[in-house]
């Protein structure tokens, strides 16, 4: 039966990919589902997006191991969630962009798309490839399948669904993985785990009361969380792109405090599972292992299927976030650069046929999805790649994107030298420190760009009043979206973005500048 369960889940996958690809009518449709999702739609797929297989699995491992003080993984990603949110994300909605690094150029008016892409692409990339590896662990443990046929069985469903409908297909996925990730988490294996184990009486008599502390996993290891994963979740391309998505400034703001309240409650409620799996299984070799076990053990024929579903799903949902985030990056903003470095102007594309564009997209999620797929069947242990990509992510792009959003004397020149000494710092900082997990490297990386940005955007000249007029009519929200993203290779000159934005939106923005 937890098999048939299981098999239901994939083909519903398959489903609502297709239901989605007749919403798919062009780019905006394809990349950011229109941006008109509602209320529920958009906290389902941002709770969906940033609650995959490592705050599931993840975060149930690490309550076996450190008790209590497991759940600071994914309370630190719900803070991320609840600070984007609340102070950020409406500014963000209401920019009409499509990347990240598209907001920079935007902000900045200098095309720093490519440089911040590349950083953006790796990141998302390991992000779509640790989430495809995950798939093992579930479908080992049912269908008795190697790792690489796991992987390659669960990476296929997901390019699948996310390629027909892209965004649309995602969120309507995402909605169903999101109610079976909490029925399957909240409703069945917590009370379950926590009642077989004595409840709290009998959990404390058997593993003692320091697992019940809130400390116990360390103060550094806490920091770390916070620093890495709270502001990686502040910038990242994957959660950005779901902000995109909602149909109004009040959606993105509201929408995205419920989801980070349900994520800081989705991490208590897992590491509470895995302090009550250390009392009732005290002998599981791997961490990893944990939810699978106690799910397979404790619950009952096919409520046990439900709760594996639960952790397919999040693994899922985490897995074609990325894979469209990595998509849209890569055709939007890492293609023109290398266009550039080969001396080739690609032309732009032809905005009179959206079916065209919208084949070009989806060819881009089928490419980089089974290119995600061939890394994850080939590595063993990905960890140390994605910390590289974390890192670099919040050391190299932290200070100049939420510098740009909140310092008006913010200058395009001191963007590009923080993005520039931030990577640099932070690679060169684990090669002294000669530990790529080591926590020194994202803190220099960090420092070293923001005195970087401070001192060079105070001695250099202002951003150009036109390029911060565009800027302040996209905030206010009295500019239009771009019919269709710009994917040509874009001009490096200041006069280009004058030339094509402040005319549509010059009298709009004229009271403002």
């Amino acid at each position: 039966m937890d098999i048939t369960i299981i098999l239901i889940y994939l083909g519903a996958m398959l489903a609502f990919g297709w239901w989605g690809k007749r919403r798919a009518s062009n780019s905006s449709e394809y990349l950011v589902a229109g941006r008109r999702l509602g209320g529920f739609l958009y906290t389902s797929t941002m709770a969906a997006v940033v609650i995959g297989g490592a705050s599931t699995v993840g975060g149930v491992g690490l309550g076996y191991k450190y008790g209590l003080s497991g759940m600071w993984l994914v309370v630190s990603i719900a803070a991320g969630v609840l600070l984007l949110s609340l102070l950020f994300a409406a500014r963000i909605q209401r920019l009409k962009v499509y990347t990240v690094s598209g907001m920079l150029k935007l902000r900045y008016g200098i095309d720093a798309t490519g440089a911040s892409g590349l950083v953006m692409m790796a990141y998302t990339l390991m992000l779509t490839v640790t989430s495809t590896i995950a798939y093992a662990t579930i479908f080992n443990v049912l269908f008795g399948f190697d790792r690489t046929l796991s992987v390659v069985l669960g990476g296929l469903i997901v390019v699948v669904y996310s390629a027909m409908g892209g965004m649309w297909s995602i969120t309507l996925t995402d909605v169903v993985q999101f109610v079976i990730k909490t029925i399957g988490v909240f409703v069945l294996l917590l009370p379950f785990t926590w009642s077989q184990a004595g409840g709290y009486a009998g959990i404390k008599e058997r593993v003692g009361e320091q697992a019940l502390g809130l400390g116990t996993i360390g103060t550094g290891t806490i920091v770390t969380f916070f620093v890495v994963y709270t502001l990686g979740i502040l910038i990242g391309q994957d959660i950005w792109q779901r902000v995109f998505t909602a149909k109004s400034p009040e959606v993105a703001r509201w929408g995205g405090v419920t989801a980070g309240v349900y994520c800081l409650l989705y991490g208590v409620a897992g590491a509470l599972i895995g302090l009550a799996a250390s009392a009732l299984m005290p002998d599981i070799g791997s961490s990893d292992d944990v939810y699978a076990d106690v799910a397979v053990h404790v619950l009952p024929v096919g409520l046990s299927g439900i709760v594996l579903a639960a952790a397919v799903a999040a693994m899922m949902s985490t897995a074609s976030g990325a894979l469209i985030a990595t998509a849209t990056v890569a055709r939007q903003d890492v293609l023109p650069l290398v266009a550039q470095i080969f001396g080739r102007t690609r032309p732009e594309l032809d905005t009179s046929d959206p079916e065209a564009d919208v084949r070009g997209n989806r060819l881009y999620v089928i490419v980089i999805g089974l290119v995600s797929i061939v890394i994850a069947a080939l590595i063993n242990d990905i960890v140390s790649a994605l910390t590289i990509a974390y890192d670099i992510l919040v050391g190299g792009l932290l200070v100049p994107i939420l510098g740009g959003l909140v310092w008006k004397r913010a200058t395009g020149t001191a963007a590009m030298a923080a993005m520039a000494v931030g990577t640099v710092a932070t690679i060169a900082t684990m090669f002294v420190v000669g530990d790529v997990m080591a926590n020194e490297p994202v803190y220099v990386g960090l420092v070293s760009a923001l005195v970087v940005f401070v001192v060079t955007s105070l001695f250099t000249a202002p951003t150009p009043a036109y390029v911060m007029s565009v800027w302040n009519a996209r905030v206010s929200g009295k500019a239009e979206e771009e019919p269709v993203p710009d994917s040509s290779v874009a001009s490096t000159s200041a006069p280009s973005v004058a030339s094509t934005s402040a005319p549509s939106v010059a009298s709009t923005s004229a009271p403002i500048a």
